[in-house]
């Protein structure tokens, strides 16, 4: 680029930047970077006029703090803005898969059937349709979630897919591995990421709470008893804890015996290892519907891990910027310790917990990185930070240290 474009570009800048250093870089990667302070503190505003004047030469600016606190201008070529794909069959068809591989999980086979599994599987093709509330439960928390997160990209113009569900028959408990949507645009500012990172969550809740408490009405209390064909109780988040004790009047799992511990100390144990499994006690024989609303909590406490490009990732982003990387290694951590805690205590190889590790493996295959917005000097207003200390707050009520237990 030649010097009078540069003059040029610069005078842009200059209307809403104190310019102190300039540098021409390639035009490839980056044009030109200003280094100094913005003019004023309404950092949006200024985004937005800059982006606006420099439009017209097919340029995007990148708002970026350096950590001697010195604001840095970066000017680049637009991106090219990718074209929205005409496959919306293939969103159709994933959608109609997952339905029938959630119903058919749905299924309450006959427990005389367990011990052969060809019978079994054959017993829930034939009464498929029969597992449609926990389908039209778990697809509804599932629709609402990855649909909070489409409408606000839609509301702030970031290019998005629509819902990708993933159907898993007999691979999954729940009958699916969840659904995604892929932003195919880069969110303006840190608010704009903040916000299309919580609506799917929140939407998600809304569905998820009414649908844990409409199943546990539904539901009824029995003894634990030992079984041929097993069994599994389904772990405790303190919200579903409280859930329990709001309908049923007790908390539960109610073990038959403490084993000589004093109840508090009982709980925490059982809370974080699942042990001992409370046979001969009380349990709750969960309604399908109840089913898919812990499901629906626990998926998403599981969105709303603060690292990488989950959903609590961007919340955490938004909230300590550069320094929600410090999570990573803690999360980590936190979770190969819930996965040995239960053997350690125990001393039973048996009590490992491996689905952890298998969530260890995804958030290092996800990785320790961020989208970063294009305007990443804007920082969150304090509604939006209030909002995303209480979205921490719910990760905490929702997280469940020992999603099943089997016996």
């Amino acid at each position: 680029m030649t010097l009078p474009e540069i003059d040029l570009l610069t005078s842009q800048v200059s209307r809403i930047f104190r310019v102190e250093d300039i540098t021409v870089g390639n035009p490839k990667e980056w044009i030109a970077r200003y280094r100094g302070h913005l003019l004023t503190e309404d950092t949006v505003a200024a985004y937005d006029q800059l982006a606006e004047a420099l439009r017209p030469y097919n340029i995007t600016p990148l708002f970026r703090r350096e950590q001697d606190d010195k604001q840095v201008i970066f000017l680049v070529p637009s991106p090219s803005i990718p074209q929205s794909s005409s496959r919306l069959y293939i969103n159709i068809l994933l959608f109609i898969l997952t339905v029938f591989s959630v119903m058919l999980t749905g299924v309450d086979a006959p427990r005389e059937l367990c011990g052969n599994p060809g019978q079994q599987l054959a017993y829930m093709a034939r009464h498929i349709f029969t597992g449609w509330p926990f389908a039209l439960s778990m697809m509804g928390i599932l629709f609402a979630h990855e649909m909070g997160h489409y409408l606000m990209c839609r509301y702030y113009k970031v290019p998005a897919t629509l819902p990708f569900f993933i159907p898993a028959p007999l691979l999954s408990p729940l009958g699916t591995l969840g659904a995604f949507i892929a932003m195919r645009g880069i969110p303006k500012n840190k608010r704009v990421l903040f916000d299309v990172g919580v609506a799917g969550p929140l939407a998600g809740l809304i569905i998820a709470i009414p649908v844990v408490f409409i199943g546990l009405s539904l539901s009824q209390t029995g003894p634990v008893l030992p079984s041929e064909c097993g069994g599994f109780i389904e772990g405790n988040s303190v919200f579903y804890l409280f859930a329990k004790y709001l309908v049923f009047g007790k908390l539960l799992p109610q073990p038959a015996t403490l084993g000589g511990l004093s109840p508090a100390l009982y709980w925490l144990q059982y809370f974080f290892t699942g042990m001992p499994i409370p046979l001969n006690g009380v349990d709750v024989f969960i309604h399908p519907v109840a089913l898919a609303g812990w499901a629906g909590l626990l998926v998403t406490a599981l969105n709303l891990v603060p690292v990488g490009t989950l959903d609590g990732g961007h919340v955490a982003y938004g909230l300590f910027g550069e320094k929600a990387r410090k999570i990573f290694p803690i999360a980590i951590s936190a979770l190969i310790a819930l996965s040995i805690l239960p053997s350690v205590l125990t001393l039973s190889f048996g009590a490992f917990h491996f689905s952890w590790l298998l969530w260890v493996f995804i958030l290092f295959w996800l990785g320790n990185v961020r989208t970063q917005p294009l305007d990443d000097i804007t920082s969150l207003d304090g509604k939006r930070r209030a909002l995303g200390f209480f979205v921490l707050l719910v990760f905490f009520l929702l997280f469940t240290p020992i999603p099943m237990v089997g016996y």
